[in-house]
């Protein structure tokens, strides 16, 4: 496999770099700054420290355009020939130009205009414990709890399941391979995919839906800036890929196949689990972007994934049985998006997407000998059980913009949801299909330089449901003389039931939350504060007990607190966030209003990076810290009453992970760009036990804790970039 991408690399383009650093005529970096050459349409942003790198095949004359928000467009004719150019711009402010008031109540933005804000994608790959997935780093931000036995982002006294991911605006129905008890799943897509995330706590935009607590939105790189291919050699993993730019820059391709097994890790770390088939995820994807013309872009992506994890433990209610879990699983996902200037100030942006995924799930009762045993009475008969899934997906969606000078816009679209859900327990087989139609509109209103306003509503009808539901979404953003901005935002927003509910009961309703928020942001010279206060309320949650229906209810409110700093340590990139959380809410088989096992009143996070360049040596830490997570026996008396019999507290959760890698040039001889790195780290460094909560017995006389299978868990490995220098990625994103 080296041989060949080292084969591929050879045969990839030279290509010139123009680099340099964009300033105000005061010496001060310009972070928002773009540079477009104006003859091919490429482009790049400049970091937050003003300093921008475009790769180009060109030669001869051509036109750079350099613009910011504030400042005076400046045009510079350059002359490219075989060698690199390094070219500073400086450019003048505008006289009396302030820069637009840009509402962000419950929103953290990261994308190449907005680096010192939240996270980059190299950061959900270097944030140490992340484990290169995006909604795990995430957990590295205010309002998001430290869950370390279940994937997805759970946030301000919500679930996963209330939490949705979007790419380019269509809904990513499933994220994270497939459940297994106790264990976190990874992600399926790559986090170098994505150019953008704006990760939505609360009062999103109406253009999106059926999230009930927040939103992830994720936005795809557009053409890829150079040809590379790339290498990684890991104990549990491996995997090479391809992206080829074309010679006339309007287009690219890739593909990308990679073999996760902890045969052998588990082999090396001992678990407390007994995996008799050890986790193994396999994945390839593909994307194709074109741009059709100098405004508009076509972007394909598919990803294939498939699973099979097996486990056992020993059984709760049974000194001599063993429980078995195995899962198996295909998932296959496509995103078709476009992208178009119509003219006269209009935008058209459109997508479909279609997500299937097949799970089959065995659970066995076994002896000592691992033989499967079938007895009769309650609860042993409910451990012997299969569960197949399968679901169709699809998405198709249309969103039309047309703005207005100054800084106006109105946004108005519609999107379709089919779903074909089928699912079989045992022999019963049970199927639900739904179409699920959405109207939205959105617009931005400038009222001053300093005030402005984001009013949305969203309608949604389903046919399974049979029910519409009306959302209305505001926002409104003041900015201060000294460039910090207070916010304060509000929605109400719908949710579907989960298939498992409506599988038990089909005349359900929408679950409804209604967001209050309120936050103070300022950013400057590198540093990025923010303190945001927040009050959920909660209608219409599912209840279990004593059937399934619509009569849950709770609250959520809390505080948080957001700092990040790039600049009072030379090379040093860190971050500090805190969390108050005051939740509770009747649902599932809760006999009365409760705090969530999922949550915790105190929750905080640091995560510093360094970059060493004179090494080429990257080094993370991060450390967590939250307050013990509340945990019930919940069963039904004898009159078949659900009440609680046992409730506690776990420990203070803990945990502090390093992570580093040493960057090297692995052929000094070649003329293009390579890239090499050796990566480990280890999370849990203390060996901190964490008990995310206890399992039951049937009577409550034996409990036995949630934990992970290993104390600490390692890696370490080879990876390799050719056709592009990395270190520029490390520097550019990182400081």
């Amino acid at each position: 496999m080296l041989t060949l991408v080292m084969v591929v690399a050879s045969n990839l383009r030279a290509q010139i770099v123009i680099s340099g650093q964009i300033t105000s005529t005061k010496k001060e970096a310009i972070g928002s700054a773009s540079v477009i050459m104006k003859e091919t349409g490429a482009g790049a942003d400049a970091d937050s420290t003003g300093y921008y790198r475009l790769v180009t095949s060109e030669k001869g004359k051509r036109t750079l355009v350099v613009s910011s928000i504030g400042y005076d467009t400046k045009v510079v004719t350059i002359n490219i020939t075989d060698s690199s150019l390094q070219l500073n711009i400086v450019l003048k402010e505008e006289a009396k130009q302030l820069d637009p008031v840009v509402i962000s109540a419950g929103t953290f933005e990261a994308s190449d205009k907005a680096k010192g804000a939240s996270l980059t994608p190299m950061d959900a790959v270097t944030v140490a414990g992340s484990g290169a997935d995006i909604a795990n780093s995430l957990r590295s931000l205010p309002g998001a709890q430290q869950i370390g036995e279940k994937e997805g982002l759970f946030v301000r006294g919500g679930t996963n399941e209330e939490a949705k991911q979007f790419v380019d605006g269509t809904l990513l129905k499933s994220p994270n391979f497939s459940p297994v008890p106790g264990i976190l799943q990874p992600a399926r897509l790559n986090p170098f995919l994505f150019k953008g995330i704006l990760f939505n706590t609360g009062a999103y935009s109406a253009l999106y839906g059926d999230a009930l607590s927040s939103a992830l939105i994720l936005e795809t790189i557009d053409i890829s800036d150079e040809s590379a291919a790339n290498l990684h050699i890991f104990p549990m993993s491996v995997g090479a890929g391809l992206q080829k730019l074309a010679k006339n820059n309007r287009s690219s391709y890739g593909v990308n196949a990679s073999c996760n097994s902890y045969y052998l890790y588990n082999k090396v770390v001992k678990q407390t689990t007994d995996f008799f088939h050890a986790p193994e995820y396999l994945t390839a994807d593909g994307n194709i972007h074109i741009k059709t013309n100098k405004t508009g872009i076509l972007k394909f992506y598919t990803n294939y994934g498939y699973n099979h994890t097996g486990l056992r433990n020993r059984d709760i209610d049974s000194s001599s049985l063993f429980t078995s879990f195995e899962n198996k699983g295909v998932n296959v996902y496509s995103n078709l998006s476009y992208r178009e200037s119509l003219g006269n100030k209009w935008r058209i942006d459109a997508g479909i997407a279609y997500n299937y995924t097949k799970q089959n799930v065995y659970n066995k009762s076994e002896n000592a000998n691992h033989e499967q045993v079938f007895v009769a009475e309650y609860p042993y008969k409910e451990k012997n059980h299969r569960i197949h899934s399968n679901t169709d997906f699809a998405q198709a969606r249309i969103v039309l913009t047309k703005k207005f000078i100054p800084n106006q816009a109105i946004r108005v679209g519609t999107e379709h949801f089919y779903s074909n859900d089928r699912y079989k327990y045992n022999e019963a087989l049970s199927t639900i299909r739904d179409a699920q139609t959405a109207l939205f509109a959105e617009t931005d209103i400038y009222i001053t330089n300093h005030i402005a306003a984001k009013l949305g509503v969203r309608t949604e009808y389903s046919s399974f449901l049979d029910k519409l539901n009306i959302a209305p979404r505001a926002g409104l953003g003041y900015r201060l003389n000294d460039g910090s901005q207070f916010n304060i935002g509000y929605g109400i927003f719908y949710q579907k039931p989960e298939q498992s509910y409506l599988i038990q009961q089909k005349n359900l309703g929408y679950a409804r939350a209604d967001h209050y928020i309120v936050n103070y942001i300022k950013k400057a010279n590198n540093r990025l504060f923010r303190l945001e206060a927040y009050y959920k309320s909660y209608k219409d949650l599912l209840t279990t007990k004593p059937n399934v229906a619509n009569n849950g209810y709770g609250y959520a409110k809390g505080v948080e607190l957001f700092f990040r700093d790039k600049k009072t340590f030379k090379g040093l990139d860190y971050w500090i966030t805190y969390t108050y959380l005051d939740t509770k809410r009747k649902y599932n088989n809760y006999p009365s209003l409760l705090q969530p096992s999922f949550a915790t009143p105190h929750t905080a996070f640091v995560a510093i990076k360094k970059f060493f360049p004179d090494i080429s040596f990257n080094a993370n830490l991060s450390y967590a810290i939250a307050g013990g997570r509340p945990y019930y026996d919940i069963r039904e008396d004898a009159t078949g009453i659900s009440k609680i019999f046992a409730a506690g507290k776990t420990n203070m959760y803990k945990q502090m992970n390093l992570s580093f890698a040493y960057l090297f040039k692995m052929f000094k001889k070649w003329k293009r760009a390579d890239f090499s790195g050796i990566g480990f780290g280890i999370n849990n460094v203390f060996g901190t036990k964490q008990i995310f909560g206890y399992n039951f017995s049937h009577d409550g006389l034996n409990r036995t804790p949630i934990t992970l299978p290993a104390t600490r868990s390692y890696y370490f490995g080879l990876f390799m970039s050719l056709g592009i220098d990395m270190r520029d990625r490390f520097i550019n994103d990182n400081l």
